[in-house]
């Protein structure tokens, strides 16, 4: 199973460090050149490996870490997206609702990937959270999941699991998603909620 991460700001470099910490290859991709990201990738770990955006499409699961309209350019590299799983990772704060036609931010970015098997997550958490060992107090920090394609869900809660952290479903995108998704210049109710499950 390959990974990669697209986009390499703070939350993409988070992510890569959940999975270097649990010694996970993933590859990392941003609108910068691979020798780009190479500094800070080394510096996570030689497990992160920085790839051209042409190459991370190819991974079999792939965080979407992006500002959030820029999710159309990736959008574009592919002319189909079957068989990837697609995790969504953005925030639309500060984008007007007018501008997602009425629609839950990831459901605008479900519809420019057809085909992917499509989920919310790991958007909740400040990237120095997500970014930090998820062991906390003999528990696990808590990642909230969402999605309309219920397939989707048990491969990605095993992912979650294997980082290290806890999975929550909260169903699909416009009832427990929307819990976790900015709306104008508003914060839904569990963004920045950092929660620990107990083992």
């Amino acid at each position: 199973m390959r990974h990669s991460i697209i986009g390499f700001g703070e939350v993409g470099q988070a992510l890569a460090r959940a999975f270097a910490r649990k010694n996970i290859e993933v590859a990392v991709a941003s609108r910068r050149a691979p020798d780009a990201l190479a500094p800070k990738a080394q510096a996570i770990g030689p497990m992160v490996t920085p790839v051209s955006l042409r190459d991370a499409v190819h991974a079999d699961t792939i965080f979407l870490a992006v500002p959030f309209w820029e999710h159309r350019a990736v959008a574009k590299a592919m002319p189909t997206w079957h068989g990837k799983t697609l995790i969504d990772v953005t925030n639309a704060f500060g984008i007007p609702v007018e501008d997602l036609g009425g629609l839950a931010s990831s459901s605008v970015i479900a519809r420019a990937f057809p085909g992917a098997a499509f989920v919310k997550g790991f958007n909740h958490l400040p990237a120095a959270v997500l970014g930090a060992d998820p062991s906390v107090n003999g528990g696990r920090r808590v990642v909230f999941l969402s999605g309309d394609d219920e397939g989707a869900a048990p491969p990605v809660k095993a992912l979650v699991e294997q980082l290290g952290f806890a999975s929550i479903w909260l169903g699909k995108l416009n009832e427990g998603g929307s819990l976790v998704q900015a709306r104008g210049r508003s914060w839904a109710p569990l963004i920045f909620q950092d929660l620990i499950k107990s083992d």
